[in-house]
């Protein structure tokens, strides 16, 4: 390619800030144009092609005006902005290279120029799916390993239970806990997740050559569909009658009450996300909040990004685990930017089963 030469770049557009549930509507496909190569003089800087790209329930925040959050809402008529694998394509940066492979904030588009490196990971194992590092070995996976051990501080037999389980984060709160001696239960909303939660891990470890992607997966002790629960207090009376020790909480509202009655005194609550809420214009309201105090549970919020400097210790842990065929993960993939924003909208309605990435261009 002569040097300064554009090319057309498909973008995946935020037209307008949304209220209550998003819409595909609310998003566009524009095409742009750009170049490939920096600017004489530019340093600290780096070209890539999009590989894959993340989507994540915490997004749809982003696409509301905000004040005084932890991340920016999205700008509209501009490309959205999320975690993704990318290719270096031209570098004004010491530590990157052309053909450098990378994990972290992009923006939904084939080319990004990315001119603030922080936070960006080079990825150094090739020998497991790049797809991966939107996931288990991306924020979602770091969110899991410090949720779990740094935020709860669990003990081996203790009691957890998972709500959105089949969720890109859920699946691996599960299958480390157990690892870790753990009982687990897991939530899910519909039975095809069930029956995926749910078979004990031994048995998926024998079957020979892997099993199907919606089957027998992850390992939970126990799973219930909450949607066909008429109360939510007596199902997990029903799989916690001892009470939960810890709870990895990503839904919230009426779940979150019926939990807060259910735990054991001194419980940890880790409040990863609330994704019953985000659609919400006005969000539910918890009655039961007075069992902090009488149970002495420990409730803690907690953002993955504050725990990054772990990330080599996550590494070091989970990388054999995969390989060994002890930790498996389930991705719902879509193909090509056109079907991004459907991706999306799809994780609010729950579509999605297991991490839902879109596939730029396969690395």
């Amino acid at each position: 390619m002569a040097e300064g030469e554009e090319v057309e770049n498909k973008q995946v557009i935020l037209k307008h800030y949304v209220r209550g549930s998003p819409k595909e509507s609310d998003m566009e496909i524009r095409t742009a144009k750009t170049k490939l190569k920096l600017q004489e003089g530019s340093s600290g800087a780096i070209v890539v092609k999009n590989l894959y790209l993340s989507c994540d329930p915490y997004m749809r925040n982003r696409m509301s005006k905000m004040e005084g959050s932890y991340v920016e809402s999205f700008t509209p008529g501009s490309p959205i902005v999320g975690y993704g694998v990318a290719e270096v394509l031209d570098s004004s940066h010491q530590n990157y290279k052309k053909g450098d492979l990378v994990w972290g904030m992009t923006t939904w588009e084939e080319y990004s120029v990315i001119t603030s490196t922080e936070g960006l990971f080079k990825i150094q194992h090739t020998d497991v799916p790049l797809s991966y590092y939107t996931g288990i070995l991306g924020m979602p996976g770091m969110t899991a390993y410090v949720g779990f051990f740094e935020v709860c501080s669990p003990k081996k037999g203790e009691r957890v239970f998972i709500s959105a389980a089949s969720g890109a984060v859920g699946q691996l709160v599960g299958q480390i806990a157990k690892l870790f001696g753990c009982y687990v239960v897991g939530s899910a909303g519909s039975k095809e997740k069930v029956s995926t939660l749910r078979s004990s891990l031994h048995q998926f470890l024998l079957i020979p050559g892997g099993v199907d992607l919606l089957k027998n997966k992850f390992g939970f002790d126990e799973a219930f569909n909450y949607k066909e629960e008429a109360d939510l207090n007596v199902a997990l009376k029903r799989y916690f009658p001892d009470g939960i020790d810890i709870y990895f909480e990503n839904v919230g509202g009426k779940m979150l009450d019926a939990v807060l009655l259910n735990m054991t005194p001194y419980g940890r609550i880790a409040a990863c996300g609330m994704i019953s809420q985000y659609n919400l214009e006005q969000p539910e309201g918890v009655q039961n909040l007075f069992c902090l105090v009488t149970k002495r549970i420990r409730m803690e919020g907690f953002l993955v990004f504050d725990y990054y400097h772990l990330y080599p210790k996550f590494l070091e842990m989970i990388i054999p685990q995969i390989k060994e065929g002890k930790i498996t993960y389930v991705e719902d993939i879509a193909e090509g930017l056109e079907n991004a924003p459907s991706a999306l909208i799809g994780l609010f309605s729950g579509r999605n089963i297991g991490k839902q990435v879109v596939a730029v261009t396969r690395g």
